[in-house]
């Protein structure tokens, strides 16, 4: 009985991660510490950049701001890049993730996400002079993307399916946008606010959105069975959709409103 008792033990901390003492959920983490950290890209403008007072700013960063007043605690950005915003939720380097988090069913393997609070369009851009429309125009050329990100994603199914595009990916949004603001690369694929952006960086680069690859819904991102932060979470996407304060945000920084379907 003393070596079946053993086996149990093991095998409950093997499947559980814990020798009897119950994890506090995050929700009550938070509280308790009396602060919240949330992980933003701040190299991907217009959801996060740092602005002329070296301080973060952008949509996600004002979300963030407004989700910390709301919780009743401190606000601590933690700044992240596309690939690492999973692996850095996962680790407890951050409580929640607001980047430009689209939802995908890849990710929801690993993480959850709250109800969307946003849409990030991913889309091609390119020279306004080359007539391109589909995957199939991109034949023969080369596609600048941020590793990792959904556009990543989108473009590596149009190539797959397509066939003969080079596709250069570069570890975070800064280092795309550069490429293609400073002539090293024509063309891009990424959010379609990227696309104003890199035109305004580099007046001379006349880049446009070229094709539309896929819509992405975005939401919250932590980590799964966290049901208390997730519906809270939720409450929050909800309560702030319909008093208009997310949709305020999203067209200060973007210029358009958010979907009226997500709006209701």
């Amino acid at each position: 009985m003393k070596h079946i008792a053993g086996a149990v033990g093991a095998l409950v901390v093997s499947l559980f991660g814990f020798t009897g003492t119950v994890q506090a959920d995050a929700l009550e983490t938070i509280k308790e510490r009396g602060k919240v950290l949330v992980a933003v890209d701040i190299g991907a403008p217009p959801f996060g950049m740092i602005d002329g007072n070296a301080q973060p700013a952008g949509s996600d960063v004002e979300a963030a701001r407004l989700l910390a007043e709301d919780l009743g605690v401190e606000l601590e950005i933690v700044p992240v890049n596309g690939p690492n915003r999973v692996p850095y939720l996962l680790s407890g380097k951050a409580d929640i993730v607001l980047a430009s988090f689209s939802i995908t069913d890849e990710r929801k393997k690993v993480i959850d996400y709250s109800e969307p609070y946003g849409v990030v369009p991913a889309v091609i851009g390119g020279p306004v002079s080359e007539n391109i429309t589909s995957f199939q125009d991109l034949i023969g050329k080369t596609v600048a993307v941020t590793r990792g990100t959904t556009s990543d994603q989108e473009l590596t199914k149009g190539v797959r399916e397509t066939g003969g595009i080079t596709v250069v990916r570069y570890e975070d949004d800064a280092t795309t946008n550069t490429a293609v603001a400073t002539g090293q690369q024509d063309y891009i694929a990424a959010a379609g606010s990227v696309i104003p952006a890199v035109k305004a960086s580099n007046p001379n680069r006349d880049i446009e959105v070229k094709f539309l690859m896929y819509a992405f819904p975005y939401g919250v991102g932590l980590r799964k069975n966290e049901p208390e932060l997730k519906t809270w979470l939720d409450g929050w996407v909800e309560t702030n959709l319909k008093n208009g304060k997310l949709n305020e945000i999203y067209v200060r920084h973007f210029g358009i409103s958010l979907p009226e379907e997500m709006l209701k």
